[in-house]
This record gives structure tokens, sequence and C-alpha cells, in this order.
């Protein structure tokens, strides 16, 4: 009998034994797998820096870094799954669970439809042999799964009636009006163009690839009438949108270089966008946040004049380019333009000092212009009289310090070398950096034009603006409508599809406030 109990125990061993060597051996081959993806990222990463910090004709162009850092996040994924996996086996977790990592869990938008689907265990009878087990909870997951993109066609038939009995006159529904009348897609497809385009910067030979695998053949040329025929369209709305800009007591502007075919010289010139943008969220207004782009063939500050003609607004944030600087001698009935300053702007030239040279007066400029920030910080969203009691309790002594000690480091340091120069800047614009100090609605940078401005630098990576100037102008009004949207949180896909329809259908002009972005319903998704 103790043999037999023996002989039992030894084969239970011997099982455990081999159960255990098994665990060994999938926990070595993780960890040689986690070590494998980390060698990799660091050679990732050490590539990447010797093509950034190397001799100058090893670096690679600015437009090719996004290559290697894909590589670098594909790398990391490997390094996160060999690591949670080996994870798994030392904590003798086999269930595919994770641990404590949870970023998007509970925080999935509520108006996405959901798919339960229920696990249960291979069986719910007790191993102790009591009979089945009742129910005591349970653990909920959410994953955000995707469907492919799905298209349809939409058949539209309109029966004709006639008398039996005389020859009177048919009957028959008046056939429906579409931006493209007679044509192939619907206006929600068009959206779906007009923003893959001008709000996800996708060209659109690259959208003819997409649906050319669906087995739907659109040549760009039939992609580039479309937009063509909303842009028409929408001019309206963006006329409208200029109404409200026209009207607001401040405005942010900027603008950037836009490459442009010349086909007469079959040559690409620089042009460039400019944008002006409203946005009173930050001393809590209640007017919508818009943007509008404008092409021009220049830079001058003329551009700037023509574009802000008929404007009533007193200020203009802006960075410090000089061309702005006539704004502030026009003659207008409200007086000229008064020019707020940017300063983040001065913030990057000591941020890049310091980070370059380790220059100490670089290092404090920066902790002093924080400190501006961390106030601002406090006050973001209330009233302008509560932002100005706080700017002249706080700000003001920061800033009437702050501009003595430029003037000391000044004297103290090389007339010609660069942190001169950034200290001469500053000072140069002191009157347009430090106006916020006196008025609640300003803000302390030109962050909002600059947001909404950014887009256009990432469409610029992928393709000319135009190949020609015209559409170009094209250009500026779709996307100041989608970029607008998004100000507003507004999913432009939908806003263009139902507004395209109301304005194809006859919406009256008198009543087009309407038809505005911020006017349509926002988009619903909880903060995490």
């Amino acid at each position: 009998m103790n043999l037999t109990v023996l002989q039992e125990e030894n084969e239970r061993l011997k099982a455990l034994l081999a159960q255990t060597q098994a665990t060994l051996a999938e926990h070595q081959a993780a960890l040689a797998a986690s070590e494998e993806a980390r060698r990799r990222l660091e050679s990732v990463v050490s590539q990447l820096n010797h093509e950034k910090f190397g001799a100058k004709s090893e670096k690679l162009h600015p437009d090719q870094y996004h290559l290697p850092l894909e590589d670098v996040e594909i790398a990391q994924g490997v390094l996160d799954a060999a690591q949670e996996k080996a994870q798994r086996v030392i904590q003798g977790r086999s269930d595919g669970s994770s641990g404590s990592r949870q970023r998007n869990r509970g925080h999935l938008p509520a108006h996405l439809p959901r798919v339960e689907r229920i696990i249960e265990p291979k069986s719910t009878l007790c191993p102790c042999g009591c009979g089945e087990m009742a129910r005591i909870g349970e653990d909920v997951s959410e994953r955000l799964d995707a469907i492919p993109a799905q298209l349809r066609v939409l058949v539209t038939r309109r029966p004709k009636y006639a008398c039996r009995r005389c020859s009177g006159a048919v009957v028959q529904a008046h056939a429906p009006e579409h931006i493209v009348p007679g044509g192939l897609p619907t206006e929600a497809l068009i959206a779906q163009v007009i923003v893959a385009k001008f709000g996800d910067h996708l060209p659109f030979y690259r959208q003819a690839e997409i649906y050319a695998r669906q087995g739907i053949q659109l040549d760009r040329a039939t992609l580039g009438n479309w937009a063509g025929r909303t842009c028409f369209h929408l001019k309206p709305i963006a006329d409208h949108m200029r109404g409200h800009l026209a009207a607001a007591e401040r405005l942010f502007m900027d603008e950037t270089a836009a490459p442009v075919l010349d086909p007469g010289r079959g040559k690409v010139k620089k042009g460039f966008f400019w944008a002006i943008a409203s946005d009173d969220r930050g001393h809590g207004g209640q007017g919508p946040p818009i943007v509008l782009f404008h092409y021009a063939p220049g830079r001058g500050g003329e551009h700037a004049e023509r574009f802000l003609q008929g404007f009533g607004g007193q200020f203009l944030q802006v960075d410090a380019y000089e061309g702005y600087d006539r704004l502030t001698r026009l003659e207008r009935p409200q007086g000229p333009w008064m020019l707020v300053h940017c300063w983040s702007h001065l913030r990057r030239r000591f941020v890049k000092l310091a980070r370059n040279t380790k220059s100490p007066i670089a290092e404090a400029a920066v902790r002093q212009i924080a400190t501006l920030y961390a106030v601002e910080a406090t006050v973001r969203g209330m009233a302008p009289q509560a932002r100005l009691a706080a700017r002249q309790q706080y700000s003001t002594p920061i800033i009437a310090a702050l501009k003595p000690w430029f003037e000391k480091q000044l004297s103290m340091i090389s007339s010609g070398s660069k942190l001169a120069e950034d200290i001469r800047y500053g000072l140069a614009h002191w009157e347009g950096l430090t106006r916020f100090l006196g008025d609640g609605r300003l803000e302390l940078d030109t962050n909002p034009v600059e947001n909404a401005i950014r887009p256009v630098c990432l469409t610029r990576k992928n393709a000319l603006f135009a190949g020609h100037e015209v559409g170009a102008e094209n250009w500026a009004v779709l996307s100041s409508v989608v970029a607008t949207c998004r100000l507003n949180d507004v999913n432009p896909v939908a806003y263009l599809a139902e507004t395209l329809d109301a304005i194809i259908n006859g919406h009256p002009q008198s009543q087009i406030e309407e038809l505005m972005p911020w006017r349509f319903r926002k988009t619903s998704s909880p903060n995490p």
C-alpha cells in the first residue's frame, strides 16, 4: 500500500517537474523576446540620434523623421507585448489579463454601439462535488473595435402615376437636388472626401487608391471636381464666418508658407496661407471660436491689411513679424490696431538656447516666463475682470522685475551673442508683450491661431496645395469650415453632409446663421 502511494507521489512530482520546466522554457522565451525588442528599440533610437545630431551630410531630411519614429513606436509595442507575456508567465496568469494597465478602459464614448459577448467557464460545477455554482459577479472590459468602411448604393425610385380613365398628365415627384447633379456621390460621401483631404491631410490620389480596394474606380480629377462644387456652395458659410470675425474685439493672426505650382513656368512658387482666428473661451466669452484662412502670393504686411479690411477689432494678437507693424499706423474710425505679442515665441528662444548652450541666464529667463504661465493657468476660463485682477496682483510684479533684469544681463554679455539677440528681441517688443496686463480678454500667446494653422504644415508634407492660386483660395474656404468645426467640437463629416443637403434643398440665405458650425450638435464624447 505504501509502495503504491509512493509511486503515485513520484508520478505527481514528475508531472509537476515537467510543468515547471515547460513554464520555465516559456518564461525564458518571453524574456528573450523582450530582450530582443529592447535591443531593437535602442538600435532605432541610437540611429535616430545619429541622423539628427550627426554630421550634416548624414542627417535626415525633416520630412523623413516620421519614418524612424514610426519604427520606434512599433518596436516599443513589441517590447510592451513581450514584457506583458513574461509578466503573465511569472505571475502564473493564463487568462490573457495584463495586470493593472487600463489606459482607456471605461472612457470609450457612450454613443458608440456596444456588441456584448459573454465568456463562460468550461464548467460551473463545484470541483468538490457540491453541484452547480452560483453567479456572484462579473468582470467587464471594453475594447475599441473597428468595422471596415462600408460603401453602399443609395437607390432612388420615383414612381410615375397616370389615370386609366382619362388622358390626364402623368404625376411624378421632382428629382431631388444634389451637389453633383446626376452624378455618383451623395452629400455624405462628398463630406467624407472633403474632411479626409482638408482635415486629415489625405491627398485625393491616396483616397482614390482606398476606394479602388472596394472596387470603386475614382480618379483624382473626379474627387477634385466634387470638392470644387462643394466649395462653391460653402462660400456663403465662409462669408458669414468672416462677418462674425469682423465684429470681434480681439483677433489672432498668423501666416505660413504654402508651395503652389506655377503653371506658366513649370515651377513651384512660394505663397502664404494667412489665418485669422477668434477664440474667447480663455476668458469665458460667449462668442464662437472661428478660424478663417486666406491665400496670398506673398508675406508682406499689405496682405494682412487687405484681409482685415472692414474689420472693427481693437487688438490683434500676433508674433513679432514686422509686416504687422503697418497695421498700427492705419487710419480707421476705431483707431489703428494694437498689437499684442506672443510670450510663447520669446520663451521658445530661451528654451532652445538653454538646451543647446546650458546658459544659466537663458534657464532663468525660462523660469520667469513659466511663472507667468502658472498664473494664467489658475484663471483660464474666468471672466475678464477676475483674470485682470490676478494679473495685476501676481504677473505685474514679475514683469516689473523682468525688464530691468533683462537690461542688466544685456550689459554684461557679448553684444554679438545669440543670448543678447534674444534679449533684445524681447525688449524691442516689450509694449506688445506686456499689453495683456491691462485687459483680461487678452491671452499670453498666439497658441489658438497656431494650433489652427498647424494642419497647413502637415498638409504641406503630403502634397502641393494647388495647381494655381485659385485652387489655393478654394483650399482656404474648405479648410476654414473643417477647422472651425473642430474648434467647436463638431464632427465635420456629419456637419458637411447635413449642411450641404440643407443648402442644396433651398435653405434661405436670410437664415444662414442656423447653418454655422457652432450651431450644429456637439460631438458626444466624454472627457477621460
